[in-house]
Order: structure tokens, then sequence, then C-alpha cells
């Protein structure tokens, strides 16, 4: 299968799959996953959870890497960026944990990066033909936060927070610095990407809804990613290319 999306060499693909306290889909992901792209090594990387995440995970059949308590989104994203360089993998999928991105655009992704036009590509939900429901104040902050980054990278930013990503290995070796955040690597790191010359795309994919009722950007959330999205990007502008 891998095969047909280049040139007939074999690439070692990772797919990440960052995970807190998802139990009750981590099963359901992986071997979706496994089932989308067989030869393709599955990492969870377990941040913290408190209930049994960590053991389904190895269950179902992913590598595991378990951090000793909650680190953020940013540095489990990040671990297994660098398990990726550690090990030589040509290409990293990222997705999220709790079932919201649809397994089947993996593949769609992949050849993005693939086909060699660019370093990353952004799995968008709002590109496609359905229609993501969004909370407003959430929809306000990805309206905020798409304009600046189109404005600072000359390009139209459509979905900032998404997570479904592919990246090539210099995108990967990008990812693995100090300068990653922690927290919400979102439209700062599309601004970093854009500032240091690696290219990046969006793809329409899709999404579904999220049912466990949990988010990044739930309750009072948004006030205080909002003040770090904005303090980051401006950190990121003061920078020397």
């Amino acid at each position: 299968m891998l095969e047909s999306l280049g040139n007939g060499k074999k690439e070692k693909i990772l797919v990440v799959i960052p995970a807190l306290n998802e139990a009750e889909q981590i099963a359901q992901v992986v071997q979706q996953v496994k089932q989308e792209l067989p030869e393709a090594q599955v990492l969870v990387v377990n941040d913290g959870s408190t209930d049994q995440t960590e053991k389904i995970a190895f269950r179902a059949g992913a590598k595991v890497l378990s951090h000793p308590f909650n680190m953020g989104y940013g540095v489990a994203l990040q671990t297994g960026y660098k398990y990726a360089l550690k090990y030589g993998f040509d290409y990293v999928l990222q997705m999220d944990g709790d079932g919201q991105h649809d397994h089947h655009y993996l593949q769609v992704l992949l050849k993005e990066v693939i086909k060699g036009g660019v370093d990353v590509a952004i799995g968008s939900r709002f590109l496609g033909e359905g229609k993501y429901q969004v909370p407003l104040l959430r929809s306000l902050g990805m309206k905020l936060f798409g304009f600046i980054a189109s404005r600072l990278s000359g390009q139209k930013i459509t979905d900032p927070t998404s997570g479904y990503q592919a990246l090539n290995r210099k995108a990967i070796e990008f990812y693995t610095r100090d300068i990653f955040p922690g927290d919400y690597p979102d439209a700062d790191v599309l601004i970093m990407l854009h500032r240091v010359g690696l290219r990046f795309r969006e793809v329409p994919v899709g999404m579904h809804p999220n049912l466990n009722g949990r988010s990044m950007h739930s309750g009072l959330k948004p006030l205080y990613y909002t003040y770090k999205m904005l303090l980051s990007i401006m950190l990121n502008l003061m920078r020397k290319k």
C-alpha cells in the first residue's frame, strides 16, 4: 500500500496520537489507523492519563509512551516527533485520540507531503462540503487567529486549530526544537513555519463531533488560549527569521 504512495521506496511512517483519558475511544482509533495504514507504526503518547488509556492502547496494538503526569498537548506531540526523529521515520501523521479525526483521510494527508509540494499538510474541517458545528466563542477565536495567520503567512488559513496533520522529515526536525509550544501549537506554529521557509497547505478532511464533551477550548479556557496565542505570536514576530 505504501509503495503506491511514492516512487517505489517504502517510507517509514509514524502515526502519533496524543491522548489524555481517552480509554473509551483509543482502542477504536488505533484499530482504525492500523486498518487504513497497516504498514505504519502507531504511537500513542499517554499524557498522564488517570484512566486505562495506556493499557487499552497497548492491547489495541499501539506503541505507548507515557508521561508521569499531564504535561500538555504540545509536549505530548513533541514526544512523538522526537521519537520519530530518533528512530528514522520519514513521515509523521498526527491525530487526536478522541475519535474526532476521520481515519479515512490519513492517506489524503500523507499523499500531500509525499508529493513533495509541501512540508506540512493540515486537515481543514471547513474546506469540505460538510458543515462542522463549532461553539460560538471558539468559532470567533478560530476566525480571529485564522485571519492573523492568513495575513502573516500570505495564504488563507481556515482551520488554525487543526491537529490533524502530516509532516515530512524537515518539519519533524523543526517541531523538535525548543520553540515549539508546549500547550497550544496552533496558529503560532503556522506563522513559525512560514517564517523559517517551510511550506504548508490545508487539505479538506472530515471530522466527527466531539462526543465526550471534553475539549482544550471548553469553559473559560478560550480566554486563556486567546491570551497565550497572542503572546506567542508576538514573541514569534520578535524573533529573527
